[in-house]
């Protein structure tokens, strides 16, 4: 262990007079190899994704062109679909080059990609924020508890706290002096088979709906009957009489004879 632990040895040249470059070229290896080249990373813009490509589809398909640092996917907050549009950091930004002109008018899933290489003076702090958290839809919590389904009883006390609602502002208007009649936040509910005097007279009024069947309306009805017999010209009254079938005709025909000796008895009885 006393062997590993102790300093390196200096290492030696084959030519003595070299020793001193020698020296140099070795310190320079060590620095290079200790102290890594740091790369600025590059910003890319790509627009116009086809629908079904989402964060692991789109990384795996730019990794291609080098390391993927970080991805941020633009989506609905309402419903968590794709907007069409993301943002993609690569680790050199020389690779971010490459990729925008490459893939720039890129048909790709029926679809002309848009890419375009972002300067580092346009990068906003917060673009990649929370872009390693997975999305989550919102639950909306007031929404679901307003749309629930209620018994009776429990509507019954959402009916009170509403008229207790409409009292308290109607008050408040009051006492600052503002003259404001808006609707009941609860309407009130109709009577079955209840039906108002004004409907009807609504209804006598109209001539398309179908008239009720009231004292006053038969009488006006009466009157215009009347009036429209004594305009009309011909009062006679004509009566259709049967049509004679084929088989009676033939009947009689062959038996006149009969049928006046069956009237003729009748006579003298």
């Amino acid at each position: 262990m006393e062997k590993f632990s102790a300093p390196a040895k200096p290492l030696l040249s084959l030519n003595p007079q070299e020793q001193a470059k020698f020296q140099k070229q070795v310190a320079q290896v060590r620095q290079r190899a200790t102290q890594r080249e740091k790369l600025t990373p590059g910003v890319v813009y790509v627009g116009h994704i086809p629908r079904g490509l989402f964060e692991p589809q789109l990384k795996a398909y730019f990794s291609q062109f080098g390391t993927v640092t970080r991805l941020k996917l633009s989506r609905s907050k309402k419903t968590g679909n794709s907007k069409g549009y993301a943002f993609v950091e690569f680790e050199c930004d020389d690779v971010a080059k490459i990729v925008a002109d490459t893939m720039n008018n890129y048909l790709f899933g029926e679809r002309l990609l848009k890419c375009d290489f972002m300067p580092p003076e346009k990068v906003h702090e917060e673009l990649f924020k929370d872009w390693d958290v997975p999305f989550s839809k919102p639950s909306h919590p007031a929404v679901q508890r307003y749309n629930k389904k209620r018994t009776f009883t429990e509507k019954q006390r959402m009916e009170k706290r509403f008229k207790h609602k409409e009292k308290l502002l109607r008050k408040k208007l009051a006492k600052k002096g503002i003259v404001y009649n808006f609707p009941p936040l609860i309407l009130p509910k109709k009577k079955k088979g209840s039906v108002a005097s004004t409907d009807l007279q609504n209804d006598t009024n109209n001539q398309d709906s179908t008239p009720v069947c009231t004292p006053s309306f038969l009488e006006r009805r009466k009157s215009e009957v009347a009036a429209m017999d004594d305009n009309d010209e011909d009062n006679e009254i004509s009566f259709k009489q049967p049509v004679v079938s084929v088989k009676e005709e033939i009947q009689v025909a062959q038996n006149p004879a009969c049928s006046g000796k069956k009237r003729r008895r009748k006579s003298k009885h």
